[in-house]
């Protein structure tokens, strides 16, 4: 497997050297020349075998002659050892809930995987690494435990201050030993301004830098998968299907593009985002605006006003965008426009989706899974479009009790992951959004 850098100017690497660096050295996002294809027939076994074969048998064909077949097996049988429910809404609607691993967030997928990759690459070679990450919610919780307790990573993860939640902050700021949580007086877009210019930083390069971001090609492979998995559960091939994903820096949207690369009929992708409605605009009009800074709202995780993945999505389309969000060549907008809709949903109705869906059907969703329905329907208004369709519930209700229960009047059960923090100690460090004190930090902290 063979990958390139949007930026167009760093040489091709492998995944391993595209999963330890993480962002090319010209800054652009790595992304593979070519994928497999899953045939009728291996999406007709995906159908009835269980998610952790499921991933290893995707695996094994992308990562071909990059992990021997018995230690990937293992690894991807560690990673998943939890449920991935596909809860009915009606006939032709599901939830797909990722909300059931260690921190009851949709980021246990890739940063479990991720972490046991990066674990095995390292070990052959007797290497370390520090893992620099920025978080608009749930990234920073998911990396922190999968990655915790490993004598050859560190990790130093970077939150804005007022906009996660007290369970999601804690599920960073409790758990120490490798694990250093630094909370920044500004927003998710300053966090990963920094870390992507320590990456780029000469002077730090001796600390051998990477990230898990979903600027790193290693967090998009694993989260393909449950896409593969969910149409094969529901679906006879080659029938279409839509997915509608919450989306912030669109890395789980990549997930699906790559899934649909990989031979899913994906009728449309659904990019379903809050009030930062930058890309949505975008599609409307053709032009790319920044959200500077990004709107705070109730979906804190999709708090991006910059996501860094649509480099990559206009990469798909023969076009590129720098990491400044300068597009130098314009994508087929055409053909982007067929196959991706995204619309923005407003705070009041992520609030109103809560409580009808709540009082329809009896199932709790949080904010962001809200947003996620809220967006297939605005779709299936405006077109009539009523193919199957996966949205998909990227947090546990129990992470944003107080919204959850402000809707339903209902107190959503803590998880048996979020019970155990309640009492744990915090620590953090504290810090603006001047670079050059993060970079004194980096040095002191690393040095």
């Amino acid at each position: 497997m063979k990958l390139y850098s949007t930026n167009l100017k760093a040489p091709e690497v492998s995944f391993q050297e595209a999963l330890i660096t993480g962002l090319a050295p010209d800054r652009g996002l790595y992304m593979p020349k070519s994928l497999p294809t899953f045939s009728k027939e291996e999406i007709d076994y995906f159908r009835d075998a269980p998610y952790p074969e499921i991933a290893y048998r995707v695996l094994s064909k992308v990562l071909e002659g990059e992990v021997d077949e018995e230690s990937l097996k293992a690894l991807t049988f560690d990673a998943y050892n939890y449920d991935v429910p596909l809860e009915k809404i009606d006939e032709q609607t599901y939830i797909m809930r990722l909300d059931r691993g260690p921190t009851a967030s949709f980021k246990d997928f890739a940063a479990r995987m991720m972490a046991r990759l990066m674990q095995h690459y390292l070990s052959k070679e007797n290497k370390s690494l520090t893992i620099l990450t920025a978080t608009s919610g749930d990234t920073g919780s998911a990396v922190a435990h999968a990655f915790y307790g490993l004598d050859n990573i560190k990790v130093i993860v970077l939150f804005p201050t007022d906009e996660v939640s007290d369970r999601q902050r804690k599920q960073m700021t409790t758990l120490n030993q490798n694990i250093t949580a630094i909370s920044i007086d500004g927003k998710f877009d300053d966090c990963q301004a920094m870390v992507k210019q320590a990456f780029a930083d000469e002077d730090l390069t001796h600390f051998n830098l990477s990230s898990a971001n979903s600027i790193n090609i290693g967090r998009l492979v694993p989260q393909s998968i449950y896409y593969i998995y969910a149409y094969a559960r529901l679906r006879n091939y080659p029938d279409d299907i839509i997915f509608s994903i919450p989306s912030g820096n669109f890395g789980n949207m990549m997930g699906c593009v790559l899934a649909r690369t990989m031979g899913v009929p994906i009728r449309k992708i659904i990019a379903s985002v809050n009030e930062n409605d930058e890309v949505p605009h975008f599609l409307s009009t053709g032009n790319y605006e920044k959200i500077v800074p990004s709107k705070n709202c109730l979906s804190n995780a999709m708090n991006v006003g910059h996501p860094s993945n649509l480099a990559r999505l206009i990469a798909v389309y023969s076009g590129e965008m720098d990491e400044k969000g300068t597009i130098s060549k314009e994508p087929d907008m055409e053909k982007l426009r067929d196959d991706i809709y995204s619309g923005s949903v407003t705070d009041s109705e992520t609030k109103a989706t809560i409580r009808d869906i709540y009082e329809k059907y009896n199932i709790l969703i949080e904010p962001h899974g809200a947003v996620g329905i809220k967006g297939l329907l605005d779709y299936r208004s405006q077109t009539g479009d009523n193919t199957l369709a996966v949205t998909l519930e990227t947090a546990d209700p129990a992470k944003f009790p107080e919204h959850v229960k402000a809707e339903t009047g209902v107190e959503p059960e803590l998880p048996q992951s979020l019970k155990e923090i309640e009492a744990r100690e915090e620590h953090m460090d504290y810090l603006g959004t001047d670079y050059a004190s993060f970079k004194k930090y980096l040095q002191e902290k690393l040095g």
